[in-house]
């Protein structure tokens, strides 16, 4: 099963950052278990017209984004838990 989203939504799957200390000690996942706000693009809407605005997606399928902490609607599909946000909730771009 495949989600589409429509308009100017997103659909994000959260990945585990590794988070090193300034003494060299790696964190894996969040220390204090709080909803993680890195994730992976893996559907895009169209975007178009939205709230009466032309929205134009500036961003794509596997980018790996920042979004706002308490933004979107969590699903689970097929085992797998999505969020769903819209293209305004990413905060960035993570680029290598």
């Amino acid at each position: 099963m495949r989600i589409k989203p429509l308009g100017d939504h997103v659909v994000l799957k959260n990945v585990e950052v590794e988070v090193t200390t300034a003494s060299g000690l790696i964190l894996a996942g969040a220390a204090g278990k709080e909803k993680p706000q890195f994730a992976e693009i893996v559907e895009v809407g169209p975007g178009g017209m939205v709230d009466g605005k032309e929205v134009k997606m500036e961003v794509s399928v596997g980018q790996k984004v920042i979004y706002q902490k308490y933004a979107g609607t969590e699903v689970k599909v097929e085992k797998q838990e999505y969020t769903i946000v819209r293209q305004s909730d990413i905060l960035a771009i993570l680029e290598d």
